[in-house]
Order: C-alpha cells, then sequence, then structure tokens
C-alpha cells in the first residue's frame, strides 16, 4: 500500500485522541485556556457528565475576528510569543485543544473583547468549520461543546457513568480553582454537587481560604504553612497535621508554577517527607505550590501536561522533603483538632428507644420488679464497696498554675490505669500514656542515633537468642547498622544469635523478644526499602518495648512530666503507627454536650 497523507480533519480526530480523553479533559483545556485570558470569574455547565454539554463562561480579554478564525485551526496559539519551549510561562501552549474539541463534537465559540462593538460567534461542527458572524455578549467568551465525541462513537463505550464523568470534571475544576483564589469559580450540572467559589483575595490568607472551601473547613485548624526557598526553587502552601490524614491521595493538590500536575517525583517526596509519622496505608492532606523559572522545569513531557521534568530533580525531591519534615517537627505535639470532634458526636449519639407512659394510677410497690422489703442503706453500701477505677493520686497536691497554663494543662487522673486526664483553662485533654510515651522514646532514640550515637549497656551474660536462620541471616547482614542503634549481636552456629549489648534506654527489656520483634521488622520492610527506614523501623520496635504500658500507675509528678515532654518533642501528638496520642474537648463543647448552653 503506497504512503498517502491523512485527511486534515482526521488528523484533528486522532490528536484528540491524546487531548480529550475523556469530557474532563476538555474542561481542563477550556478553563486554562480562561485563565490564560485573565479571567477573574468562571462558569462551568455540565449535562450528562460532559457528554452532552460542556459551558464555559469567562470574563477574560475575548478575541478579535481573526484571533477566533485562527483558535480552531490545529497548532494555532497566542502563547508562545517567541516560540521558546524552554520558556513556558502559560497553562495552555500547544494550541490543539479547540481543533481537537471541535474535530470530535459540536464547538460554538462566541466571544467579545472590551472594546468591541459586538461579540462575534463561530462553529465547528465535527470539524468543519463554519464563518464567524455577529452575536450578543458580553465581555469575555462562551464555549459550548455539544455531543461530544459523536464524531468517534467508539469513544463513548469507554466512558464510565454520568455520576463518575460529573465527578472526574468536578475534581478537576478544584484542582485549577485551588490554584488561583483570586478567581471565581462555579460548576454546576447534574450528578454532582455543584460549587461556587467566591474570590478570596490575595496572599497566604486568601490562599487558605481557597483551600478550605475545596478541602472542608476542618483543614484550616488543622493546617501547617510551609515555606522554603533553595536555588531558585520557592515552596509554599500548607500540609495538615499527619493525624488530619485520608485513605487515599485524593486530598493532595500539588502544583508547579500554577500549573496542577500528578508527578510521581513530588508525591514520593511527600510521602517520604510523612513516612514517620503515618501509617503506610493513610495519606496527608495538603497543597502545595512549587515556584521557579519555566527553563528549570518542562511541561511539555505528558500529552496532558500532568507531569513534569525537572533539569535537577533531586534538588526538588530535597527542598520538599526537607521543608515538609521541618514543619512538622515544628508542630511539636499538635494534633488535628477532629479527634475531640468526633469524640463528642459518638458521646452525644443518641441511641432511639421507646417506652410506654405509666398508667395515671401505678402503684411501683407492687410491680413485680420491685425491691424486697429490707432492701436499705446497709444492703446498698455493698454497690460502692469497690473503689472507683480512676487513679486520683494527681490530687494529692494543688495543681501547679504553670501545668494549668500549658498546652495539654495539669494532669488530674489516670483513668484504667491507660489514660491520663487533664485539666487546661478552657477544656480537657485525655492522653494515652502508652501511645504517648512509645513516641517520646522513639525520638529520644532518634536523637541519640544522630548526635553521639545510641548508648549501649553490655549484658553480663549474653543472651542466646533461637530463631530461624532466615532471620539469623538477615540480622547479621545488618549487624553493623543495629550495632549503630545500640543492639550489638553476632552468630552463635546455626539458628542462634549471641546478643552482647542493647540500647541503654532498654536496659530492662526482654533482649530475646527484642530481637525476634527486630528480625521481623526487617524482613516486612523487604530489601527496597533504603537503610534508613529499616532502622527507623528498628528504632520504632525498640520504642515500643521501653515505653510506659497500658495498665502501669503513674503518680502526678509522672503524669505532669509526661505531658511536658510531650509539649517539646516534635511528633508527639501521634504514636509511631499515625494514630492521635490525645485528644482534646473543649469546655463549651462538653458544656453543650450536657445542656448548659
Amino acid at each position: 500500500m503506497n504512503v498517502r497523507r491523512l485527511d486534515p480533519i482526521l488528523v484533528d480526530r486522532i490528536a484528540a485522541g491524546e487531548v480529550v480523553e475523556r469530557p474532563a479533559s476538555a474542561v481542563k483545556e477550556l478553563v486554562e485556556n480562561a485563565l490564560d485570558a485573565g479571567a477573574r470569574r468562571i462558569e462551568i455547565v455540565i449535562e450528562a457528565g460532559g457528554r452532552k454539554l460542556i459551558r464555559v463562561v469567562d470574563d477574560g480579554s475575548g478575541m478579535d475576528r481573526q484571533d477566533l478564525e485562527l483558535a480552531v485551526d490545529r497548532h494555532a496559539t497566542s502563547k508562545l510569543a517567541d516560540g521558546d519551549l524552554s520558556a513556558i510561562s502559560t497553562l495552555g501552549f500547544r494550541g490543539e485543544a479547540l481543533p481537537s474539541i471541535g474535530s470530535v463534537a459540536r464547538l460554538e465559540i462566541t466571544t467579545r473583547q472590551a472594546e468591541a462593538d459586538h461579540a462575534i460567534r463561530l462553529r465547528v461542527d465535527q470539524g468543519v468549520k463554519g464563518a464567524v458572524t455577529p452575536a450578543a455578549h458580553p465581555h469575555g467568551t462562551r464555549v459550548e461543546v455539544a455531543d461530544l465525541f459523536i464524531a468517534t462513537p467508539a469513544r463513548l463505550k469507554f466512558l464510565k457513568s454520568d455520576r463518575a464523568e460529573a465527578q472526574a470534571v468536578a475534581d478537576v475544576v478544584k484542582r485549577l480553582a485551588m490554584a488561583h483564589p483570586r478567581v471565581r469559580f462555579s460548576l454546576s450540572g447534574d450528578n454532582l454537587s455543584g460549587f461556587d467559589h467566591a474570590d478570596c483575595g490575595q496572599g497566604s490568607d486568601g490562599r487558605l481560604a481557597r483551600i478550605a472551601q475545596i478541602l472542608g473547613r476542618d483543614f484550616s485548624p488543622n493546617a501547617l504553612s510551609v515555606e522554603a526557598e533553595r536555588e531558585g526553587f520557592l515552596l509554599s502552601g500548607f500540609a495538615g497535621l499527619p493525624t488530619f490524614h485520608r485513605a487515599n491521595a485524593q486530598a493532595q493538590y500539588l502544583y508547579v508554577n500554577g500549573r496542577p500536575v500528578r508527578d510521581k517525583l513530588l508525591s514520593g517526596a511527600v510521602r517520604a517527607a510523612y513516612m514517620d509519622y503515618l501509617a503506610g496505608d493513610r495519606h496527608p492532606a495538603l497543597a502545595l505550590f512549587l515556584d521557579c523559572d519555566p527553563r528549570m522545569v518542562d511541561v511539555n513531557v505528558h500529552p496532558a501536561k500532568a507531569e513534569v521534568r525537572f533539569r535537577d530533580p533531586g534538588l526538588v525531591r530535597g527542598l520538599i522533603v526537607g521543608a515538609l519534615k521541618q514543619t512538622l517537627a515544628g508542630a511539636l505535639h499538635r494534633a488535628s483538632s477532629t479527634g475531640g470532634a468526633r469524640t463528642l458526636d459518638m458521646l452525644a449519639r443518641e441511641t432511639p428507644s421507646w417506652r410506654a407512659p405509666a398508667p395515671a394510677n401505678w402503684d411501683w410497690q407492687a410491680s413485680p420488679a420491685a425491691p424486697a422489703p429490707g432492701f436499705g442503706e446497709s444492703h446498698q453500701a455493698a454497690f460502692v464497696a469497690e473503689p472507683p477505677s480512676a487513679d486520683t493520686r494527681a490530687h494529692e497536691t494543688p495543681v501547679a498554675q504553670p501545668d494549668l497554663d500549658a498546652p495539654l494543662g495539669a494532669a488530674r487522673t489516670q483513668l484504667h490505669d491507660t489514660y491520663i486526664v487533664a485539666q487546661t483553662r478552657d477544656g480537657i485533654v485525655i492522653v494515652d500514656q502508652h501511645a504517648a510515651h512509645e513516641r517520646l522514646v522513639y525520638e529520644r532514640l532518634k536523637r541519640q542515633r544522630e548526635q553521639t550515637g545510641i548508648e549501649r549497656q553490655m549484658l553480663l551474660i549474653p543472651a542466646i537468642v533461637d530463631m530461624d536462620e532466615g532471620d539469623v541471616a538477615r540480622l547479621l547482614s545488618h549487624a553493623d547498622a543495629l550495632e549503630k542503634s545500640g543492639l550489638a549481636l553476632e552468630g552463635f552456629g546455626p539458628g542462634a544469635v549471641a546478643v552482647r549489648e542493647v540500647p541503654a534506654i532498654l536496659s530492662k527489656a526482654d533482649p530475646t523478644r527484642l530481637v525476634r520483634d527486630v528480625a521481623d521488622t526487617l524482613a516486612e520492610d523487604g530489601q527496597a526499602v533504603s537503610l534508613d527506614k529499616r532502622l527507623d523501623h528498628v528504632l520504632a520496635t525498640m520504642a515500643c518495648h521501653h515505653s510506659v504500658r497500658a495498665g502501669r500507675r503513674l503518680t502526678g509528678d509522672e503524669m505532669n512530666a509526661l505531658l511536658r515532654e510531650m509539649e517539646a518533642t516534635p511528633g508527639s501528638g501521634q504514636c509511631n503507627h499515625g494514630r492521635p496520642t490525645y485528644v482534646e474537648l473543649k469546655l463549651s463543647d462538653v458544656e453543650r454536650l450536657f445542656g448548659r448552653k
């Protein structure tokens, strides 16, 4: 078969397969055009998930007749003035969006510049371009896409349900709205919960207000400001506390020069920064904005411009990991405010019950359930013979005012030998003593390893631990690294190791159980995990052995000392497994729970 040129309309339809994968892709391209045109108000309307109709109306600069005619031609754009692909400063730049959409749908563009006497309109029906005609429209542009993929019906078979497609459109609009807090965004249509995000203003406050519009009001009180700069890269935004986590990464919004991206380098850096605070199946909520010279990043490596390539990826990764770790460490003991709210919700939850009204002449003494005669105070006293489960030794001394003013308050009691109840000026704090102390010991071991090395205690008689030969080999292969972590051991024949030294802080721990747990930790991590991460997991295992166990009674001084150390220790708001170490209840909320307010 001879080589021939493809029909231009067919070329556009083939290109549409890369640019317009689904209705959300078309919405993304149209909204990006509106933003590049300087719009301050963008309205999006969809029907049937975007398959029947997509309408995007903006108040941007608009186009004149010549620009409108060229806008629907392939590779025609106003966004590459000098043709330099290494310095792209706009969201769109390829000139493929409008002709690709017009080749597989019915496209209508109505636009008007501020100084024009009237608007103009152009229609493209499945790749066939019509004439430019006068129209009525205010300043700005309106783009309508009807019957998407009508020219390529096979593509319709690969679309999901209308609801799923509508949700994909909503996600695209939210990600673009996040990066432009000064632009008003509204989205409406069937199969989705529409929204209207007003202009939030400039600066950090405006950005946080827009993020809260999208991630919810709970994000603001649980957000940490992130600011860092290194060698021309500026990182800003807000990161959620580790205890304010999600089951997936949908609440992570990452941007490069205002462009929303789903880049593996950036998401991997976020995961590495939170690794020490979150369980492996949980994900933080955050919005980070990376700005740099356009020449330092290539945004033209993905058909949908969802991924980027940096000239120095190591520098970018180091910046993000370092900035987030420093921010999280600066939060010290802070835990998410939603823990207390969830506690109050559970306490306030009413259990439906029904009780028949008692008759007016009901005699309780005649009831079969009435107590037997002689059931007096002497008998009732048997029910209060046992002491309460709460340990009230914290009341032995008066409350110190500095403790009462501290963030975690003054210890007042210990419940079930497990939970410390503290009083603050305006509320109550409940602390899980084991989870909190586990974190404190872990951070203490990490500081020793980084600064002076972990102090070791030599055993008078080496402990011989019998175990599987595979575990023995695994331990011996990491013997040097384990010795730096305070655990010195050596082989002792087939299927056994001899433990000579343990961390001084764990001198009272059972070395046999400790070594077996460390072996299990190394086996779970596998070979793909870095050595530093494996050692952190080893330290976390050691910390669990030394921490205050549930069921141990503490004195008032011990409880207050634990609270003060939590306030001074980074990450103490969550345990080594990512769970909160305490919840705080405001007094006003408790009073409302009892109907006092």
